[in-house]
């Protein structure tokens, strides 16, 4: 049994990657609850397995006194000479247990206790590996779908892709390979639970990051993003080193970095806007791909007021306002547009106030006279 028993600890721990030493005081836990068990419940009956042989030794401690009143803890002086003569009254002696039986008990224990053990370090393992992938892109298979979630294969366990987190009008089948950003990892009563998402504006940014070195280095770095799922994306990139061109890094060159992303986000458009720490500058770039003439705004309420051109105002705020929404998202700024038709007429109404009320003044104060 204790050959047996060192064999397979030495094979889980090298193959699970659980350290001997928890595997066996677990099993020593576990060993020593059902030899208890086995002896009524009594507390005085202990166990030790030898880290070395995986021995198995069952004894119970009796304190030695003049008097026995309990035989089950305690024991008379002179039986205790009898197996320890150096020991006295009131000393406590551990005496082997004899288990004719527990060969057996202590297999069937030991196999769910290793079972069991080997279960919560996998689970363990799991989620310290995954815990420190939050924010990453996996790629894996497609495995089923159950209750509107699909089921990705990893390299050791599943990962959980809810539809709602799937980019619109896509259908994923079994078999497909598929990448998706790690957005959170619980724990649940059952393991782990590996959560991912490709509808969420970090996906996007983490693909960058996978394509263009200079953001990996830390060289272009992305200051905010704002996305439509399935439409629009606008992401916003400043440069550290003047040397480098933070737009033209992420396009790439003739366009094969931002199309690769492009690709694997079924055809969602990409606005790459350089960033600019002037919001009256940062605005007007992020309304792209319209031109704008003017932009003013307001510092305390973070508004921005931007006149365009007649021609450009439906493509400054986009089909369902999306662009100017995004434009906000990404600045931060809340955003009204104007053209300038609209413009000039305000402002001509605003001029012709100011004349009637300059007027009107004028003539108050020319009956006072009077």
């Amino acid at each position: 049994m204790s050959k047996e028993l060192c064999y397979v600890i030495d094979q889980i721990s090298r193959e699970k990657g659980i350290s001997r030493d928890s595997l066996l005081k677990v099993l020593e836990a576990a060993l020593l609850s059902a030899v208890r068990k086995k002896f009524g419940g009594r507390t005085n009956i202990d166990l030790r397995i030898d880290p070395k042989t995986c021995n198995i030794q069952v004894f119970e401690l009796k304190q030695i006194v003049e008097k026995v009143t309990n035989k089950d803890e305690e024991i008379s002086l002179e039986k205790a000479k009898e197996l320890f003569p150096d020991k006295t009254i009131g000393d406590t002696i551990e005496i082997p247990v004899p288990l004719q039986d527990f060969g057996r008990i202590a297999a069937q224990t030991a196999k769910q206790v290793i079972f069991q053990k080997v279960k919560e370090a996998e689970r363990d393992i799991i989620y310290d590996e995954y815990k420190d992938k939050i924010g990453q892109i996996i790629s894996g298979t497609v495995l089923r779908k159950e209750k509107g979630n699909y089921y990705i294969s990893l390299a050791k366990t599943e990962a959980c892709l809810p539809q709602k987190e799937t980019l619109p009008n896509e259908t994923l089948k079994r078999g497909d390979i598929v990448k998706a950003y790690l957005s959170d990892v619980k724990l649940t009563p059952k393991g782990p639970v590996i959560m991912l998402s490709r509808t969420d504006p970090n996906f996007v940014a983490a693909l960058f990051k996978m394509e263009v070195p200079e953001i990996h280095d830390g060289v272009v770095v992305i200051k905010s993003i704002a996305r439509e799922p399935g439409e629009r994306t606008k992401i916003a990139v400043y440069s550290k080193d003047s040397a480098v061109d933070a737009v033209g890094a992420c396009v790439g060159m003739k366009g094969t970095r931002v199309q690769s992303i492009v690709r694997e986000l079924r055809g969602e458009r990409i606005d790459i806007i350089p960033w600019s720490e002037d919001p009256r500058i940062f605005v007007a770039r992020a309304l792209t791909p319209a031109t704008v003439d003017r932009v003013g705004i307001n510092e305390e309420e973070k508004t921005a007021m931007v006149i365009a051109d007649d021609q450009q105002l439906s493509l400054a705020i986009g089909k369902r306002g999306q662009n100017i929404k995004l434009a906000a998202k990404l600045t931060g700024w809340e955003i009204e547009i104007l053209s300038e038709s609209e413009y000039s007429k305000i402002k001509m109404e605003e001029t012709d106030k100011s004349l009637n009320d300059a007027i009107k003044r004028e003539s108050e104060k020319s009956d006072k006279n009077e």
